[in-house]
């Protein structure tokens, strides 16, 4: 389904691109149909809306100046990275200005000695490792997009990767975050230093959605690479097994720097695209690596073969070589768009669970392909109980797309229920903001207004995301009590 929003006022389109082209160049300020499509989704396409204007600033000067602006007009401003995030976080408003940060795309600063870099947001996550590479550093925190997703999305989202379980989120890899409020105030969250005084703001900047602030520029810590590294494939032929093997890994002390699961039909769907030799007789895989120096990794490799036989692993391959050890990375990061060549849409979904719990969720999804009609090959950052589902359907089939939410909806609150989140690394955006009235009573949910409003009284950065009105979560309880359908989500201004 397409979210509608509220209709171009042609009037006040032109009052806000003519304002705007005062501040920016010509061809930074677009309203045209024809150039703002490609600007109507990010990466969760069921929900588009064509933007008032679309507004491209070179620096963080012109951030200031389009936010001050917008302020003093009243309109809406929804910031966008690189548009790959799958929540709708960047859904443009149709009254409102698409901010994008494509253009800021500039390293600023590498100090491989202080191992650090500073960067505008529109530089890609792969990037910074690049340019870190030649003095022996890289940016830890990997998305499976990273050759296309920003580090300012990064920062909205709290992305993660493949390698979270043992180098963190963006969070973890983060010193400071230089921003601009609404009212175009530039501020500074974090520092340099490994600490900074007051309370901990970046902390709470980053995650956020774009509803506090726009990033302009962002100092990462760098990590040295490890010496070597090597990947074990595990096969298992029940996937319960594979979701107990995940917390007996843990459990014996081993922090694996990744430890992935995909069950058999998206380890299929990935073999047919990647050709990355994985096991297709297999309920599921799990990807084990190990890095540091060739003795800790040798011991690691070791100690986690021993769990996973013990856990009742069928087949244990070890990777020989470098070369053979990115050949099973890059079948894990190709999930997705291996999934997309088998169905004409895939809805990504994003929960968070306690590990113990991966063999309940995994036999609960099972129930819900029959229950829908729906087939729903799996894919794990098992390490961090955080799941990536992958529900396929025909979005050209309106009935399908209901069932799909309908299918995702009950996923997350089982993720709630067994003690888990409804997000892990893709944010709330406009996908799961009903599922925050599950999560979250209606205190807690006036409190992140609260937060919202001490930094936009007005709200108007990125509104209608992430956070319910009570209102919303009073409709969407009825309803749900009733069994009936899900309210789309609307748009409204906080």
């Amino acid at each position: 389904m397409n979210v509608a929003g509220i209709g171009v006022n042609f009037i006040r389109q032109a009052e806000v691109a003519g304002r705007l082209r005062e501040l920016l160049p010509a061809d930074s300020v677009l309203h045209a149909e024809e150039d703002t499509r490609s600007y109507e989704c990010d990466g969760l396409t069921a929900y588009r809306q064509l933007p008032m204007v679309v507004a491209l600033p070179a620096n963080e000067e012109q951030v200031r100046q389009v936010l001050a602006a917008c302020h003093a007009l009243k309109v809406p401003v929804v910031a966008r990275g690189a548009g790959t995030g799958l929540s709708g976080g960047a859904l443009p408003r149709g009254d409102g200005v698409l901010l994008s940060l494509a253009k800021m795309r500039r390293i600023l600063a590498l100090d491989p000695g202080a191992r650090t870099a500073r960067v505008q947001p529109g530089v890609t996550n792969l990037a910074i490792s690049e340019a870190a590479a030649p003095y022996g550093l890289f940016y830890a925190p990997d998305p499976s997009s990273q050759i296309a997703c920003s580090i300012g999305g990064n920062v909205a989202e709290n992305s993660g990767g493949v390698h979270c379980l043992k180098y963190g989120l963006t969070l973890h890899n983060v010193l400071r975050v230089r921003a601009v409020t609404v009212e175009g105030e530039v501020v500074e969250f974090g520092a340099e230093a490994l600490d900074a005084p007051g309370l901990d703001l970046l902390a709470l900047m980053i995650g956020s959605e774009g509803m506090l602030a726009v990033a302009t520029e962002i100092t990462v810590k760098l990590l040295p690479k490890p010496e070597t590294a090597r990947v074990i494939l595990a096969s298992f032929d029940d996937v319960e097994r594979a979701g107990n093997a995940v917390a007996d890994v843990i459990a014996a002390g081993i922090v694996p720097s990744g430890l992935e699961m995909m069950d058999r039909p998206a380890a299929r769907a990935v073999e047919e695209f990647a050709h990355a030799g994985y096991d297709l007789e297999a309920a599921a895989l799990l990807l084990c690596e190990a890095d540091g120096t060739p003795e800790e990794v040798e011991e690691n490799v070791a100690r986690m073969t021993e769990v996973l036989r013990g856990c009742g692993a069928t087949r244990i391959r070890v990777s020989d070589s470098e070369a053979d050890r990115q050949k099973l990375w890059a079948g894990r990061k190709a999930a997705f768009p291996a999934v997309g060549r088998i169905s004409p849409d895939y809805y990504c979904m994003d929960g968070t669970i306690p590990r113990k719990k991966l063999g309940e969720i995994l036999k609960f999804i099972a129930t819900m392909e029959k229950k829908y009609g729906l087939r729903c090959p799996n894919v794990f950052h098992a390490g961090d109980g955080n799941l990536h589902p992958l529900i396929l359907f025909d979005a050209n089939d309106p009935d399908q797309l209901e069932r799909t939410e309908r299918f995702a909806g009950e996923v997350l609150e089982k993720c709630v229920e067994v003690g888990g989140t409804i997000t892990g690394e893709h944010g709330v955006g406009v996908e799961k903001i009903n599922q925050m009235c599950v999560q979250f009573a209606a205190p807690e949910i006036e409190r992140f207004h609260g937060v919202k409003r001490a930094f936009d009284p007005e709200g108007l950065l990125n509104p209608g995301k992430n956070i319910p009105t009570l209102h919303r979560c009073a409709e969407f309880g009825r309803m749900r009590a009733r069994g009936g359908q899900l309210p789309h989500p609307e748009l409204p201004r906080f």
